[in-house]
This record gives structure tokens, C-alpha cells and sequence, in this order.
């Protein structure tokens, strides 16, 4: 890698170090990380926007892809693509608890003024969610007969059981679309693929940047919390207060949060990964792990509004009861 840096930016580097479980060099008050391309180029350069208007707007913790000497942003290394990304250390970071921190980055990324046309999921949840699983159907078919093993096996009995999430989820969503009580939050922002504390984290990376609305974070927070061993009731209510102390959400958002937390992507993210073709082994722990999971998954779920405090009945959003 420093070989790279070098020849191709003319970056001399210090050494090599870890941050936010990605290895990087470091040179002065920068780290640089060489990551994979292989997504279409308008995805990388979408994503790379979004970035610099984070980097601008004082989130200089941003870590934002650098051109070659040559003036190129994308480098071909043995037959592969890649792009180097620029972390600056010295960036002062938001002392605001999580939730507040979250409405903020929200607040700016409502701000940007052009939606990326391939990293954008805003409005189109149901479609996409409709894709994934008739695309994962096919292809998990295709998966296990050509790999026969106990994690295919276990993927086989546990589908109807997500193609039963996923529906009641498109069903759910399609319902929400017809929700009139919404408000100007309801609009797209800059946001996480998938969120897991990443506005707290010491970098924003790049490739993880998304458009869509901002609920998807706040579900895959929630859906975190949900999935963790113990009772995380204080520390979801704390975060979705602080978070609406800057951005209420209305009631379109609530039901657009919950629509999100029936579908499984957590489930989806594991099939993912085994296509992929990672080991099986572990795979077939990590799906056995989450399934048995589940239960209380989907206890928390259905008790979700009332532990917030929210009168789910007198707003007439529906819940889920499975037990």
C-alpha cells in the first residue's frame, strides 16, 4: 500500500495503523485507506459528492476520496479498481449525545440540493424490497442446489418464514404511502447504509454514504438495539428523544420506521454475504444466532409504540402482534 501511495499520489507515509477496523498509512495529520471500486463508477462519484459537501459543512472527520497524480479518481492495480480515501484526524468532533448528533447530520444532508440518482432509496422501499426478495428467491434456489451444506439447508427452512416478514412489510409500506400526516422532515437526507452508532465513529466513510429518508438510519439503530442481548428500552428512548428534540417525527415517519423494522434485513444481509461465497460455517452460526433471535425480536416489535409512550391506536398506526 505504500508502495502505491507513492507511485500513484506521490504520498510518502509514516506506517500503517487501524482505525475504525480499517488498516491505513499514515502521513502528518491524514490517513489514507486504499478501498475496492468494483461498484459502477456513478455510485463511487455520487457517494464521493456527498462527501465533500459533508467535509464542507464541518464534518471534517469525512473520509473523502483523493485523485492520482495524474489526475484520476479511480486507480487500476492488477487488473482491479480502487479508490484512496483522505481521513483527517484533527477534525473537532460534535459533542451532542447520539440522537442529537444524528438529527443534526440530518438537518445538513436535507440541505444538499441534487438527489443522487444510484445511491438513492427515497420513495422506493416497497420496489426494492419487492426486488430483493423475488431476486434472493431465485438465486438462493440456484445457491443451494449447486452448494449443499447445513447452511443451505438452514437458509431452505428458514425462508418461508422471511418471505413472510418481507410481505408483511411491502404490505405495510404500501399502507404507509397513503398516509397524509407528514411533514418537511419527511424529505430525503445524506444517510448510512447501514447505521450502527456511525455518527459517533471517528470517520464517516465514504462508500457507506446513502439518500433516502431519514427514518432508515433511525430503524437500523432501533433494529440494532433490538437484536442486542438485554433490555435496551432506556437507551432506544433516549435516542429517539434527543434525535426529535431537533426533528419531530410525524406520523408518516413513524409508520415508514416501523414498515422498515418488519422487513429483515438483517436476515437478507447474512444471505447476502453468502453468496459471496464466505464460510459457510460461520454463516450457518450467524443465521442461527439471529433466528433464534427472533422471538423476542419480534416481542419488542410488537410492544415498541407503548414502550415509547406513543397512542399508536389513537394515531392510527397499525402494530403487529405475533404473540
Amino acid at each position: 500500500m505504500q508502495d502505491l501511495l507513492a507511485t500513484y499520489y506521490d504520498i510518502q507515509t509514516e506506517g500503517t495503523v487501524m482505525l475504525d477496523n480499517r488498516y491505513g498509512n499514515k502521513n502528518g495529520e491524514y490517513i489514507y485507506f486504499i478501498i475496492s471500486a468494483d461498484n459502477k463508477e456513478a455510485i463511487h462519484m455520487e457517494q464521493a459528492a456527498l462527501a465533500y459537501y459533508l467535509a464542507e459543512n464541518n464534518y471534517h472527520h469525512t473520509a473523502l476520496p483523493i485523485q492520482t497524480r495524474h489526475g484520476d479518481w479511480f486507480l487500476e492495480y492488477q487488473g482491479k479498481h480502487y479508490l484512496v480515501l483522505q481521513v483527517n484526524l484533527l477534525g473537532e468532533r460534535n459533542p451532542s449525545s447520539p440522537g442529537r448528533q444524528l438529527a443534526e447530520f440530518h438537518e445538513l444532508g436535507a440541505t444538499y440540493r441534487y438527489e443522487p440518482q444510484k445511491i438513492s432509496s427515497y420513495g422506493q422501499w416497497k420496489q426494492l424490497w419487492i426486488n430483493k426478495l423475488t431476486g434472493f428467491e431465485k438465486k438462493l434456489s440456484q445457491e443451494a442446489e449447486e452448494h449443499p451444506c447445513d447452511y443451505y439447508r438452514r437458509v431452505k427452512d428458514a425462508f418461508p418464514y422471511i418471505i413472510g416478514l418481507s410481505e408483511n412489510a411491502i404490505q405495510y409500506v404500501q399502507e404507509t404511502e397513503q398516509e397524509y400526516r407528514f411533514d418537511n422532515a419527511d424529505q430525503g437526507t445524506i444517510a448510512f447504509k447501514r447505521y450502527q452508532d456511525s455518527i459517533t465513529k471517528p470517520v464517516i466513510w465514504t462508500d457507506r454514504l446513502v439518500y433516502d429518508h431519514p427514518v432508515r438510519d433511525l430503524a437500523e439503530h432501533v433494529r440494532y438495539l433490538f437484536l442486542q442481548d438485554g433490555n435496551k428500552k432506556n437507551d432506544l428512548n433516549l435516542f429517539l428523544h434527543d434525535y426529535q428534540s431537533i426533528r419531530p417525527l410525524s406520523v408518516f415517519s413513524w409508520r415508514l420506521l416501523y414498515a422498515r423494522l418488519i422487513f429483515p434485513i438483517h436476515l437478507f444481509d447474512v444471505l447476502e454475504r453468502g453468496f459471496n461465497q464466505e464460510d459457510s460455517d460461520l454463516l450457518d452460526q450467524e443465521l442461527t444466532h439471529l433466528l433464534a433471535k427472533q422471538t423476542v425480536y419480534e416481542k419488542r416489535l410488537g410492544e415498541f409504540f407503548d414502550d415509547l409512550g406513543i397512542d399508536h391506536q389513537g394515531l392510527q398506526i397499525p402494530v403487529l402482534h405475533w404473540v
